[in-house]
């Protein structure tokens, strides 16, 4: 599906405002990414945002806005969805290699069936439950836009990271109950504002690493 040019520029310029220098090309790529999404959104139904400019908004952009934070070299992506933040993210970062997670069929076929179309090298699709990857893969950053929890998040993930590693969980307002559920004597947490362009609503990064990790 067309993406009309209006969301383009918006695209464009959000990508500026975050300090991403982009090419044509791989801009070109997420926009080819969104025109897919909606396309297979009308039949599938993958995400509740139908609207091509909202998407632009509150899928791309608010995914991007987390790319100066990450640290490492394999990410994971936990209940990834339709790959948010993970397809707009291993376009941004071609030398990072993203693992995909998620345990709907459907989502996970439109991400096999984008891996293929954007040639995305750098791209691993994994359908699944998080509990199943066994605990000998592990990886520099996971990230998470839909856990349902942080604590739960904190609990299933961070075995996987490997030592240094950091779990980055996508919030809107401060959880500031879940924080305080968390061990603090033994983790690190941070809360990033992340200022998302053209959007006015909260977004927050919790970023938790073990104390003991350098």
């Amino acid at each position: 599906m067309q993406i009309a040019e209006q969301h383009y520029q918006r695209l464009a310029s959000g990508c500026d405002q975050l300090g991403l220098s982009l090419s044509p090309p791989q801009l070109e790529k997420i926009r080819d990414y969104l025109g897919n999404l909606l396309k297979w959104n009308k039949a599938y139904n993958l995400t509740a945002i139908r609207d091509p400019g909202d998407m632009v908004v509150k899928h791309l952009l608010d995914s991007l806005a987390i790319h100066h934070h990450l640290t490492g070299d394999a990410i994971l992506d936990v209940g990834t969805g339709p790959g948010l933040p993970g397809i707009p993210m291993s376009i941004c970062d071609p030398d990072r290699h993203w693992t995909l997670i998620d345990s709907n069929g459907k989502k996970t076929r439109f991400l096999i069936q984008m891996k293929a179309e954007l040639m995305l090298q750098n791209l691993d699709v994994v359908k699944g439950r998080i509990e199943t990857l066994p605990d000998t893969t592990l990886f520099d950053a996971i990230t998470s836009r839909a856990f349902s929890s942080l604590p739960d998040f904190v609990d299933v993930c961070l075995p996987l990271l490997k030592p240094g590693g950091s779990l980055l969980a996508m919030k809107g307002v401060v959880p500031t109950e879940e924080i305080g559920q968390l061990d603090q004597t033994q983790l690190k947490i941070d809360v990033i504002a992340l200022n998302v362009p053209f959007l006015h609503e909260e977004r927050h990064l919790i970023v938790v690493k073990q104390k003991h990790s350098r």
